[in-house]
């Protein structure tokens, strides 16, 4: 079931109605119900996958609180994760894995006849897997107390506001939510439904209609050269950061409307000033996950500068990696990771060199910061969208041939035909663009939705009608797309 559904816009409030009527004791069989029943709706039988996770790390977490010494909660640790990591490499990782060992083989002339999964990828399985290792871990590391309701441990991994694209929430965050007893409160609603039709707004009218450009260059690359390929670089930077933060805040909003709250995802990634500010700002729960999972156990950057280098270089290929099986997010996680590196090696050059200019800390170079790690996401941004790595390199190739294209009018007017769309269509998506900007820029001072409500009620009811009508007359229906996220 898509958030930008039909279906869900019938769904959600009856969950929501029968949510409230019902006595705080037996709200988890509802939630346990509409979570199973809405990831069902994408193919009944991979809700064996969640179940299956469920009960393995209910009873491993069991096992591990009954053990005082940690060497001996070890082993069931290790069943955790070889259980819920087994399931995800086998569904998301061993055709890509056998596909490689087959084209290595080949090279030698060695015969290799392991065939392919013809699987589904199960949607969400790199979310909830996350989200219920990290319980386990934390009991085996005394974080966080073991849970011994079932019913409600089974909702924590499977709640559906967040179960199919995040925000990957924490145990000790979340659960004790599910055992408050939540009233009804009109202002809580009111502004989880605002979040909720800021987030349709960003997907279906910004992130769709973007879309259409970006795939209809990036699908057909021998036709593009030049300008489309800027365009469609571009327009993905914007796409992808709309389309997730737009499920993100879907799915923080339809949570608080029944009195949940779930971490925040996103803090205007785009105005960072430098990468590390970047992975703070962006996907905060997965960044968080590996800094806490992965990246400290490694030894962080308690360790000498060699091997501090190697823990920020595997934590963002291993990153890369849960986003796909394909070499592309390989190469982005790998990238991202060298760009820390570097800014690090770079510090004290890019600090005598400031020093020299007197330009540290004034707004020209606070400016030139936030421009220059824009662009190296937006390059990054290249590998996360090709289809293969060959893509990814004539991309970057024939961005700026035929330079002539971008001063030549009449010539922008036909690259944009071919790519179905007007200049009207791309003026209407950069001033949407532009749009969700000034609004992230409006929420550096505080929450704009409680902002709003200190202005009067024309201008209220002005900004709603505003998102409505957008998401009425100006999102693609025809092209409605998948939420980007829904494939990791």
């Amino acid at each position: 079931m898509l958030f930008n559904s039909l279906q869900f816009l019938i769904f959600f409030p009856i969950v929501v109605s029968i949510f409230f009527l019902l006595p705080q004791k037996r709200r988890w069989i509802l939630l346990l119900i509409a979570s199973y029943y809405f990831y069902m709706c994408w193919k009944v039988e991979y809700i064996v996958l969640i179940i299956a996770s469920t009960l393995i790390d209910y009873f491993v977490a069991q096992k591990m609180a009954a053990l005082k010494e940690k060497v001996k909660r070890k082993k069931w640790l290790l069943i955790s994760l070889f259980s819920n990591l087994g399931i995800l490499f086998g569904f998301k990782y061993f055709n890509f894995v056998n596909a490689n060992v087959q084209a290595l083989f080949d090279n030698f002339n060695i015969f290799y006849g392991v065939p392919a999964f013809d699987v589904l990828l199960p949607v969400g399985i790199s979310f909830y897997t996350f989200q219920t290792l990290s319980y386990t871990i934390d009991v085996y590391n005394g974080k966080t107390p073991v849970q011994n309701h079932l019913g409600i441990f089974a909702v924590y991994v499977s709640f559906f506001p967040q179960l199919v694209a995040g925000p990957i929430e924490r145990s000790r965050h979340l659960l004790p939510q599910f055992y408050v007893e939540h009233k009804f409160s009109y202002n809580r609603v009111k502004y989880g439904l605002q979040q909720m039709l800021w987030g349709f707004f960003k997907k279906v009218v910004i992130a769709d209609r973007l879309a259409i450009v970006v795939d209809g260059v990036y699908n057909n690359l021998d036709n593009y050269s030049g300008f489309s390929l800027v365009v469609a670089t571009l327009f993905f930077t914007f796409q992808i950061y709309c389309d997730f933060s737009g499920y993100s805040d879907i799915a923080i909003g339809s949570a608080r409307v029944m009195g949940f709250e779930l971490i925040d995802n996103f803090k205007r990634p785009y105005f960072s000033k430098s990468i590390s500010e970047f992975w703070r700002r962006w996907h905060i729960s997965l960044s968080t996950w590996f800094r806490d999972y992965l990246y400290i156990p490694l030894g962080g950057n308690r360790v000498v500068k060699w091997r501090w280098y190697y823990n920020l270089f595997i934590t963002f290929l291993v990153s890369g990696f849960w986003h796909g099986a394909n070499w592309t997010f390989l190469v982005w996680g790998a990238l991202h990771g060298t760009y820390l590196i570097m800014a690090i090696v770079l510090i004290k050059p890019k600090e005598y060199i400031l020093n020299m200019l007197n330009l540290k800390g004034g707004l020209i170079h606070k400016i030139y910061r936030v421009t220059f790690t824009f662009a190296l996401v937006v390059f990054a941004w290249i590998f996360f969208r090709a289809n293969n790595i060959s893509d990814a390199f004539y991309v970057i190739n024939n961005m700026f041939s035929d330079i002539g294209d971008y001063t030549d009018f009449g010539k922008m007017k036909v690259n944009l035909r071919g790519l179905g769309v007007g200049i009207n269509d791309i003026l209407i998506s950069i001033g949407l663009i532009a749009f969700m900007e000034l609004y992230n820029l409006y929420e550096r001072s505080g929450d704009v939705w409680i902002k709003l409500e200190q202005n009067p009620i024309w201008l209220r009811w002005g900004v709603y009608y505003i998102l409505l009508f957008g998401i009425l007359f100006l999102a693609p229906y025809s092209r409605v797309s998948n939420f980007i996220y829904f494939q990791f």
